[in-house]
């Protein structure tokens, strides 16, 4: 099994930048790609970004393209979220997820271990 812890979270100002962490332990050669969700108050957790172990490919929602970079350090098995001109939009919970699946890396349902999540509060 992959154990993940994340950190980073915080307040910032809109047009911020923060910069989430998520160390992967464990079974990690069973990952296939991590993901970051994110879930808003009263709202489903959504896909923000994803990372394929091995390479350079990744994958953004369009909402957050051109802004967030999704990053990872094999040797460390540590996934980072770099999130730049952030928006009070933006305020979530953010998860980060292992998969097993080399397919539909944005769905959520195809993640089997999630980390406790960490808080993003972007202030106008």
């Amino acid at each position: 099994q992959v154990q993940l812890v994340e950190s980073g979270g915080g307040l910032v100002q809109a047009g911020g930048s923060l910069r989430l962490s998520c160390a992967a332990s464990g079974r990690t050669f069973s990952s296939y790609a991590m993901g970051w969700f994110r879930q808003a108050p009263g709202k489903e957790r959504e896909f923000v970004a994803a990372y394929i172990w091995g390479g350079s490919n990744t994958d953004y929602a369009d909402s957050v393209k051109g802004r967030f970079t999704i990053s990872g350090d094999n040797a460390k098995n540590t996934v980072y979220l770099q999130m730049n001109s952030l928006k009070p939009e933006d305020t979530a919970v953010y998860s980060c997820a292992s998969t097993p699946y080399s397919i539909r890396v944005r769905a959520r349902g195809l993640y089997d271990v999630w980390g406790q999540g960490t808080q993003v509060t972007v202030s106008s």
